[in-house]
């Protein structure tokens, strides 16, 4: 099933696009990636700053994730036209509104690994 333009679609469908975007959005590096554009908003964040300020994540998974974002209509990118280019992201209006979803989910993360952590050693014995 493909929802219409403005529809909400069902989760529970294989076929759902709303699916494809929840599982897009759900990554650590997506998290990330937002929370450092939000944080520098309305200015723009350049490539390398951003790989900086992400420990662990790879060059390519970053221009995936990046690339991703702006395909979606969360990031607008823009090429400075040296050598070599000096890429620079920023959030659009849409990723914005993303920030507010993300940062309660981050923040639950935090406040409830400690339980989770133990759930998981208890689960092993």
């Amino acid at each position: 099933m493909t929802a219409p333009t403005g529809s909400r679609g069902d989760l529970f469908d294989p076929g759902c696009p709303t699916r494809r975007l929840l599982d897009r959005l759900g990554t650590k590096w997506v998290s990330m990636v937002v929370k450092l554009l939000a944080e520098a908003a309305p200015e723009e964040v350049r490539f390398a700053e951003l790989r900086r300020r992400m420990p662990g994540v790879s060059q390519k998974m970053l221009s995936v994730t990046l690339r991703d974002l702006t395909r979606d209509g969360l990031v607008a990118r823009r090429v400075e036209p040296t050598v070599p280019p000096r890429v620079h992201y920023r959030l659009t209006e849409l990723g914005a509104s993303l920030e507010v979803p993300l940062s309660a989910l981050r923040a639950w993360a935090q406040d409830h690994m400690a339980e989770i952590d133990v759930a998981r050693r208890a689960s092993e014995v």
